[in-house]
């Protein structure tokens, strides 16, 4: 490594700058669209409840704690507090790379159950896409194409997928705010007083 090169890996906003752009490509024209479907399954739904494994289980995590600052009835799978889904509810599940053994035996419960099934992926022909009701694509770089001849993205494995994924479900949070005729303080008075 040059130094030239090692001044270079050292300019963390020139990095940043990199890292956000690689981020704002991920969102087009159809990221609207992939929206207002999503908030429409949501507002739809009596109850929700979330799941993603590993860094994308957390993006979904921040997301059902934002539809819970919109008083909605959502929930983490995983969380001893969370209620059976049935008929009228939704599975919310992350699947980036395509599928993962746990959202694809998750989405058989939940439809079994009569509950509907969105996979939020950047892999729409993927195993966990093709068993959902509701598709919900963000064409980012997962761990299923990090490798692949073209020119990766700055961030590592499935990093851009996930700092998308959190963007886009915060944008999704303040349309259903908006359409639900919420303020900003409605949701701030919902937020936990145990921390």
């Amino acid at each position: 490594m040059t130094e030239s090169e090692a001044e270079n890996e050292a300019d963390v906003p020139a990095l940043a700058r990199r890292a956000l752009a690689e981020v704002g490509a991920v969102f087009t024209p159809a990221t609207s669209d992939a929206a207002a479907r999503l908030g429409d399954e949501i507002l739809a739904a009596r109850r929700i409840a979330g799941y993603g494994v590993g860094r994308e289980g957390l993006m979904v995590r921040a997301l059902c704690m934002r539809l819970m600052h919109l008083g909605l009835d959502a929930h983490v799978v995983g969380d001893m507090t969370t209620p059976p889904l049935e008929r009228g509810d939704l599975l919310l599940v992350s699947a980036g790379p395509g599928a993962f053994s746990t959202v694809l035996a998750l989405m058989g419960v939940a439809r079994e159950a009569g509950a509907r099934t969105l996979v939020v992926t950047a892999q729409p022909g993927g195993e966990a896409a093709r068993r959902a009701d509701v598709v919900v694509h963000l064409p980012a770089q997962t761990m299923a194409d990090d490798t692949a001849a073209a020119a990766p993205a700055l961030l590592p494995i499935g990093s851009l997928y996930e700092a998308a994924q959190l963007i886009f479900f915060d944008l999704v949070s303040i349309l259903l705010r908006e359409r639900t005729g919420q303020a900003p303080a409605a949701m701030r008075d919902r937020h936990t007083n145990l921390e």
